[in-house]
């Protein structure tokens, strides 16, 4: 799995260094909102609202490095990727979650209105994923509320104007990651890998239909990482590597999601998309932690037992004492360091990474 081409390694490392010495908040607004949708990876408290959730972290340690050591609801020790893109694109953080405006139009008409977050922590692009056992707010119901919101912007701004609002601003989604991480473990499944990948991509064409339905047009894409690199993953190969089953998926899945995405542009003639590899963007970080200043690639920071990935990251988990030094922070995410650097890629990295057009080209087109 590992890729060593020079430029592959070079580019990385120059996006490393860019890291460490670009101020993240310098850039200036270049749409008038940000829409979030997709799962924990981009999540900042919808969950919390979520009674009986089970993907929630409301709690230390996660918050650990944020602000006033706040534990906001991020997947994280600080902030997360949707906080870093949302900098990168002029606002101090991600916009609030939906269910933190309330039911009225009065947030929408502030002038601090950025945008929303729609994301939940354990969603998926299907309905399925994530049913049962959690309560999470499915990409479905992300899209409704969006629709919800749509309608109060008509409201005040009236249709027009509402409309060019929407369609001038970036919608920025993560998500994919939990619908594989159910299939692989889901020993009642009897769909093909195949199968299973095509239902995944036309589902996430109707969602992203009806997105466009709504007035949307600049779409920035996360496609899924290595997940089986996750150090929850690792646990399930005796070798403690990554488990390769899980990172195929989601090698197959991302050039789906980049056919789906030439496919709506050419329905859709004044969208604009930018999809970034999550997958090429994390694999040699894992394979070359060392090169990004990163001393574990492989293990939690925040859990328990092998590989700290025994155990979720609670306030009795064990705490790496150096949190920039780990790649992950706690079973499945990133720290706020990788997420950072996950940002500045997404922004600002050369086509190998990020295409046709990268975050920053997005915004301004």
């Amino acid at each position: 799995m590992e890729i060593t081409t020079r430029s592959f390694v070079l580019s990385l490392a120059g996006i490393g260094v860019m890291v460490m010495v670009m101020m993240i908040g310098s850039a200036e607004a270049t749409m008038p909102a940000v829409f979030v949708l997709g799962d924990s990876t981009v999540d900042v408290g919808t969950n919390n609202f979520l009674t009986g959730s089970v993907d929630r972290a409301d709690f230390p340690h996660n918050g650990i490095d944020f602000p006033g050591s706040k534990a906001t609801g991020r997947f994280s020790n600080g902030h997360n990727i949707a906080d870093f893109l949302a900098k990168q694109l002029g606002l101090e953080m991600s916009p609030p979650p939906f269910f933190a405006l309330g039911n009225g139009t009065a947030p929408l008409k502030n002038s601090s209105f950025k945008g929303v977050n729609f994301a939940s922590g354990g969603s998926g692009i299907l309905d399925t994923t994530g049913d049962g056992v959690k309560t999470v707010v499915p990409l479905s119901e992300q899209v409704q509320q969006l629709s919800t919101i749509s309608s109060r912007l008509a409201s005040f701004k009236g249709a027009e104007t509402a409309a060019e609002y929407l369609a001038t601003s970036v919608f920025i989604i993560s998500i994919g990651s939990n619908d594989m991480f159910h299939y692989y473990h889901d020993n009642s499944s009897s769909s093909s890998k195949e199968q299973f990948i095509s239902q995944l991509t036309a589902t996430y064409q109707q969602h992203l239909k009806n997105l466009l339905k709504l007035g949307a047009r600049k779409f920035g894409i996360a496609t899924v990482a290595p997940i089986g690199c996750c150090p929850s993953q690792r646990l399930f190969n005796r070798t403690l590597g990554c488990l390769e089953e899980l990172n195929d998926l989601a090698l197959a899945f991302h050039p789906r999601v980049t056919q789906l995405m030439y496919k709506l542009s050419s329905e859709y003639h004044d969208m604009k998309f930018s999809i970034g590899n999550a997958f090429l963007m994390t694999i040699n970080v894992i394979n070359h932690p060392n090169r990004f200043g990163f001393k574990d690639g492989g293990g939690a920071c925040c859990g328990q037992g092998a590989l700290n990935a025994q155990a979720p990251c609670t306030p009795t988990a064990s705490l790496c004492p150096i949190r920039d030094d780990y790649l992950f922070w706690d079973l499945f995410h990133p720290t706020q360091k990788a997420a950072q650097l996950a940002a500045v890629t997404l922004y600002s990295g050369p086509p190998f990474f990020v295409a046709p057009i990268n975050f920053k080209q997005l915004a301004e087109a």
